[in-house]
């Protein structure tokens, strides 16, 4: 009996010991399941966690900052367009304000503003003024047939631009095709009679017929060369006023290279000049003796020999148009004035008791590059090296024999035949 009790006590014991294993494997599994990285690891899975209610309020205001500065950027795109609008604005007023007090006889209502912002001096010797006028904000109702074609042959808003009439038919020719020769594509001539448009179409030449102007077509079909160069500051006008900038020339010119290649643009006008030397050209101090005077008999005086009516640069400014307006209505009230002397004069004259000077800038041309005929016949044909160089421009300006002298330039320059000039005498017989 006892051997039967002890084996069956041995047998429970077994049973219970396999079963606590089994339970033992079981939970083992079970917590290797639930805690793979043991209970004092943290949860590498943070990104599974819901998101918590602070954590929503961040990113909503993430985002509520994200919307208020491209608020801000467009709102400062909004005011930087309405500043430009009105510094335009403040621009457009300060020009009417200067023409509307071209009238005026009080010199203290001539000043122009052309900044709204004082500005501090810097240093000695780099101060510089401002010289060049802002340009005319264009206006093509004024003419839009021709602010057509001025669209289709100018280059960088720029033309050269000739008056001529039959009477000027020859040397036209020499003019129009030294320019081919050069390769100049902006350039037109405005015909004043029906005889040079078709011998403008005839060329390929780019020409211009104005409206009928009974004023306008007697003088041009009928008159003589200064007759004609006093049309010009009135024809001009309406190109200034569609905002080109026009190189004026008379057609006694030959061109050997394209004059905007040589143009500084930095005045109103931009002239050749009379003068035959550097002091005459570009000034000098001349001294006026009165004995009389005794002790105070000598009196120094400034001298610049006079711009060339027929070959300037005139930029679309108002001081430009100004010039054009007063020139123009001198010539019409002064038929007998000659138009060069009143178009220095206006542009020389100061400001003075009754008088109100036109306060345009202007620069004078180089005259070995623009060169006018008594430079090229009196010095730089009889010049070894003066001869070397190749001006921009001839003007054959102080000679009557214009026609034979403009073949000749031609013969030299482009030809390279090297005695054309000789036969011509340095003045005019």
């Amino acid at each position: 009996m006892a051997g039967r009790r002890e084996k069956y006590g041995q047998s429970i014991r077994g049973s219970r010991i396999a079963g606590a294993i089994a339970m033992g494997i079981f939970l083992g599994c079970v917590f290797a399941f639930l805690y793979p990285n043991g209970f004092f690891f943290p949860d590498p899975r943070p990104q599974t966690r819901p998101l918590s209610k602070s954590n929503l309020q961040v990113d909503s205001s993430n985002c509520e900052s994200t919307e208020k500065v491209n608020m801000m950027k467009s709102e400062n795109r909004r005011l930087s367009e309405k500043n430009a609008e009105l510094q335009k604005q403040v621009r457009e007023l300060n020009q009417k304000l200067q023409v509307a007090e071209q009238g005026n006889g009080r010199a203290q209502e001539q000043q122009l503003v052309v900044s709204s912002q004082p500005q501090k001096a810097g240093p000695f010797g780099t101060v510089k003024s401002l010289r060049t006028n802002p340009p005319v904000l264009p206006d093509e109702s004024v003419n839009p047939r021709l602010a057509k074609l001025l669209s289709e042959i100018a280059v960088n808003k720029e033309v050269i631009v000739a008056l001529a009439n039959s009477n000027v038919k020859s040397m036209l020719e020499v003019w129009f095709n030294s320019i081919k020769k050069v390769g100049i594509p902006n350039y037109l001539v405005v015909a004043l009679d029906d005889a040079i448009v078709d011998l403008c179409k005839e060329n390929g030449v780019p020409v211009y017929k104005r409206d009928p102007d009974e004023n306008v077509d007697f003088i041009g079909k009928s008159g003589g060369n200064h007759a004609v160069s006093g049309l010009k500051f009135r024809i001009l006008r309406e190109f200034l006023q569609l905002g080109y900038g026009v190189l004026l020339s008379d057609v006694d010119i030959v061109y050997l290279q394209n004059p905007f290649d040589h143009l500084y643009r930095d005045s109103d006008v931009e002239s050749m000049s009379d003068g035959h030397n550097n002091m005459t050209a570009y000034g000098y101090n001349d001294v006026f003796d009165e004995p009389s005077m005794g002790w105070a008999r000598y009196a120094h005086t400034m001298r610049i020999w006079v711009y060339n009516s027929g070959f300037f640069y005139i930029r679309p400014t108002i001081p430009s148009i100004v010039l054009l307006d007063r020139v123009a209505d001198r010539l019409t009230k002064q038929p007998n004035s000659w138009d060069q002397a009143v178009f220095n004069e206006e542009l020389a004259f100061p400001s003075h008791p009754g008088y109100i000077g036109l306060y345009a800038s202007r620069r004078t041309m180089d005259i070995y590059q623009f060169m006018n005929s008594k430079v090229l016949f009196k010095t730089v044909r009889k010049d070894a090296n003066l001869k070397k160089l190749k001006p921009v421009i001839v003007h054959v300006n102080y000679h009557p024999d214009k026609f034979p002298r403009m073949k000749a330039v031609v013969e030299y320059y482009v030809n390279g035949k090297q005695d054309a000039l000789d036969a011509f005498p340095d003045g005019s017989v």
